[in-house]
Order: C-alpha cells, then sequence, then structure tokens
C-alpha cells in the first residue's frame, strides 16, 4: 500500500510538470534553497504531549525541528494568471514530537503544489507577492514510516531584483496514517526566477517586448524613441527628429499645425491650402512669392495688381499706349478726331516741291512738322501717303518721282518721331490730277502729296 501511493504521487508531479503550457511573460522557471522547521505540537489537540489548534505556535525554542543547514529546494514554474505549479523537496531531524523527546528520526518529504499569488486580487505588485498554496505529497519519517499527505499553505515572496527574492512559508500538512501526525512545516529561504528571454538586451522580456529586436524603453514596451518625443520610432514619421504625437512625431516650428517636412514655410505660420506659407493679402499668392504682398493682385503679375499708368481705365497689360489715355474698344489708345484728320489732309495740301524734285521746300517744314506732333498723339492711328505729279515729263519719270516724294515726306515724319509701322507711302504719278495741266497754276496743284487715314 505505502509504495502504492509512493507510486501515485510520483505520478501526480510528473504529470503536472508536463501540463505546464502556459507560461509567465517573463521568469517562467523559478529554483529556491532555504532551511525549513517541523513543528508536531500545535495540530494535535488530545495527544499526550501536544497542544491545541495553533497553541505555542511561534514556540520554535521548544517545538521546531530544525537542521541547521540547507534543507528544502524548490522547482517552480508559472502556470497563469497568477498560478504556479511547484515541487519540493524537504530533509530534516526530528527531535521533539511535540513536547515529547524522541531519538533523532530523519525527516524526508516531497510535496507537489499550486500557488495563487494574491495581489491578483487586489492590483499588482512588483516586488511583494503574498501567495496561498494547496497540494500534496509524500512523507517519510525514519526507516519505515510514510504517508501521503494534503497540504495547505501561505507563504511571501520579496523580490530584492527582478529575479532574486527572499520567501517565507508556513504550510500544514494533514497525515493519511496516524504513526505520523499531522504537522506544520515552516520554511524560509532565497528563490532565484529565470527563464525569461530579452533578445536586445533593454530590460523587456521578448513576450512582452513589442519590438523584440531593437533596443528600446520600457515605458513603451520596449520599442526604440530616438529623438525622445514620445513617439516611437515605428510610429514616427519624423523619428531623428522631435516632434509631435498629433503630427506623427514630426516637428511644426511655426506651430501652424502642419508638419516641417511638408511645410514650404517651416518657419512662418500658414494655412494648409497653401502647404504652411501665409497669404496676407489672400490673392493666392503666398507672400514668399509675392512682389506685393499686402496688396492684392493677379499671380500672373508676382501678385501684384496690374498698373494703369495712364489712368485712362485699361491695365497696362492690354494697354497698346501705356503713357496716353485712351478708350479700352481702341486698346488703350486715343482715336483721332475727324477734326484733325481733316486739319492733316489740309496741311498736306501746303506741302510743295521743286519742279522734277522730291526735296521738301523749306516753308513746307515747319507745315510738317505740325502734322508730326498731331500723328504722334495718335499711335495706332494708320496713315497712307499718296505722292503725285504733273504731266511735264515723261509717265515713268513721273512715277519714280511722286513714289520718291511719298517716301520723302514718310521718312521727315519719321524723323519727327512717328513710327514707320504706322505710315505707307506710295507714287502714282500722273494720275488722279486735281487742276489742268495746261496751265501753269494747275500743274502747281497737281504737283501734291496727300495724307489719307487707312483706320
Amino acid at each position: 500500500m505505502k509504495h502504492f501511493k509512493v507510486a501515485i504521487l510520483a505520478l501526480l508531479l510528473i504529470t503536472g510538470l508536463s501540463n505546464v503550457n502556459a507560461q509567465d511573460k517573463n521568469n517562467p522557471w523559478a529554483v529556491g534553497v532555504g532551511v525549513n522547521a517541523v513543528d508536531f505540537y500545535p495540530t494535535n489537540p488530545g495527544l499526550t504531549g501536544h497542544g491545541s489548534w495553533f497553541n505555542e505556535f511561534a514556540n520554535a525554542d521548544a517545538h521546531y525541528n530544525i537542521l541547521p543547514s540547507v534543507s528544502k529546494i524548490t522547482v517552480s514554474r508559472y502556470l497563469n494568471d497568477g498560478f504556479t505549479f511547484e515541487v519540493a523537496g524537504t530533509l530534516n531531524k526530528i527531535k521533539h514530537d511535540g513536547d515529547i523527546n524522541v531519538r533523532d528520526l530523519i525527516y524526508y518529504g516531497v510535496d507537489g503544489a499550486v500557488k495563487y499569488n494574491l495581489y491578483n486580487l487586489f492590483g499588482e505588485s512588483t516586488w511583494f507577492e503574498p501567495y496561498a498554496s494547496v497540494g500534496g505529497g509524500y512523507t517519510w519519517l525514519g526507516h519505515d514510516l510514510g504517508t501521503g499527505t494534503f497540504n495547505g499553505g501561505l507563504g511571501i515572496n520579496i523580490w530584492v531584483t527582478k529575479n532574486i527574492g527572499f520567501t517565507i512559508e508556513t504550510k500544514y500538512k494533514h497525515t493519511f496514517d496516524s504513526k505520523i501526525v499531522q504537522h506544520f512545516q515552516h520554511s524560509a529561504g532565497i528563490v532565484v526566477k529565470f527563464g525569461g528571454t530579452d533578445t536586445d538586451g533593454d530590460g523587456v522580456y521578448d513576450n512582452e517586448d513589442a519590438c523584440p529586436e531593437v533596443f528600446g524603453l520600457a515605458e513603451f514596451k520596449g520599442c526604440p524613441d530616438s529623438d525622445n518625443d514620445g513617439v516611437i520610432d515605428s510610429e514616427d514619421a519624423c523619428p531623428n527628429v522631435a516632434g509631435l504625437a498629433t503630427l506623427n512625431g514630426c516637428p511644426d516650428a511655426d506651430g501652424d499645425g502642419i508638419a516641417d517636412k511638408d511645410d514650404a514655410c517651416p518657419n512662418v505660420k500658414g494655412s494648409k491650402a497653401n502647404k504652411g506659407c501665409p497669404d496676407t493679402d489672400g490673392d493666392g499668392v503666398v507672400d514668399k512669392d509675392d512682389a506685393c504682398p499686402q496688396v492684392a493682385g493677379p499671380s500672373a503679375n508676382k501678385g501684384c495688381p496690374w498698373p494703369d499708368t495712364d489712368k485712362d481705365g485699361v491695365l497696362d497689360k492690354d494697354d497698346h499706349c501705356i503713357d496716353i489715355a485712351g478708350p479700352a474698344s481702341n486698346n488703350g489708345c486715343p482715336v483721332i478726331t475727324q477734326v484733325e484728320v481733316a486739319k492733316l489732309e489740309e496741311l498736306f495740301k501746303t506741302v510743295y516741291f521743286d519742279s522734277g524734285k522730291s526735296n521738301i521746300k523749306n516753308n513746307s517744314a515747319s507745315l510738317l512738322d505740325e502734322a508730326a506732333i498731331i500723328i504722334t498723339k495718335y499711335p495706332t492711328a494708320k496713315f497712307s501717303i499718296s505722292g503725285f505729279a504733273d504731266s511735264t515729263g515723261s509717265a515713268k519719270r513721273n512715277l519714280q518721282l511722286t513714289d520718291d516724294r511719298a517716301n520723302a515726306v514718310k521718312n521727315y515724319l519719321v524723323s519727327k518721331g512717328v513710327s514707320s509701322n504706322n505710315l505707307t507711302a506710295k507714287g502714282y504719278g500722273e494720275a488722279n490730277p486735281i487742276a489742268s495741266n495746261r496751265t501753269r497754276a494747275g500743274r502747281a496743284e497737281n504737283r501734291r502729296v496727300e495724307i489719307k487715314l487707312v483706320k
């Protein structure tokens, strides 16, 4: 029967260890060493030499059996949600069975227990870990006594580092063979946790590390924040420059809500519509490209309003006569009046040439000067200059002569500031006489130059 119980206990322990599959997030394994004390006194009321329950519970001098050496070894594995499975082996020498002195008896114990971290009921602590345990085991006393036990206890682990702590435990062991009475077993020792993996060495174990292969910070679950802006590098659009979380870790030097990397004017507040640049006058041309940032104007003129130099209501860009006022219907240029056209025609009637020559007579030059003044006032007006001759001489000669006279007048007007583009000159010879070529006076009238408004 005794050996059957031992076999059952061993099977239970092996099965318990082999079915552990949910692990601690950090260090799943722990080993401990310490000392243990066995007390038979406060658990057996009615037996000679024993007291009632918990009587003289802490009377170590009178009732505790202690072996002054390492007398307890534990191996444990974290399960899940605060539960841990532990296997413990203890060794002791019994001198007191309650108040009864006995010959030295060797005490062995092999126990398995499931422990539960009581702090899970209230919160979480990284250093203080009270726990309750329940389990069973087998205890041998002397050379021929042994019994299975049902165990329950309370203990505390106090972690001085992440991996090393002190442990204190009190366990009640209920025996199933009356030859070994139920008893308390107290223990104290050192426990060491291990088994966690920290690939990048940042102090955050891999199963809690969001970036297990990159050195990072615990507050960011093991991920790095190179620029220390509170945004981890994997989510930081600007990982090497401190910025704002609202801008995915990028800086905003001018505080306009647009990240510097996307801001065409990173040091001046602007609008998103203008890629972070200001447009003070609201003309659609940002200040940095606006030659007139305080006055609205079209982009075609670099943000400046189009000028109207002559104040005629026609902008210079559309005005063919920037310095002379004129109506929009004539592209901003003045329109010559019929009165002035008539005056020009009258002036040309008194332009004379010597017979057979194209020289302008001196007394006609002043008349052409006056005509030039009128024509230059109307830079878009086009005129034709026609030369005519009398019938004296050959027709071929007269055609050439009239052409020379018409061009002589054109050249004279051009020399006085009239645009050559506004004048055409052509001779018509003896054609179109205005007087009789039979008289001297008539021939003089036919040697003439005329001017006509073309448009």
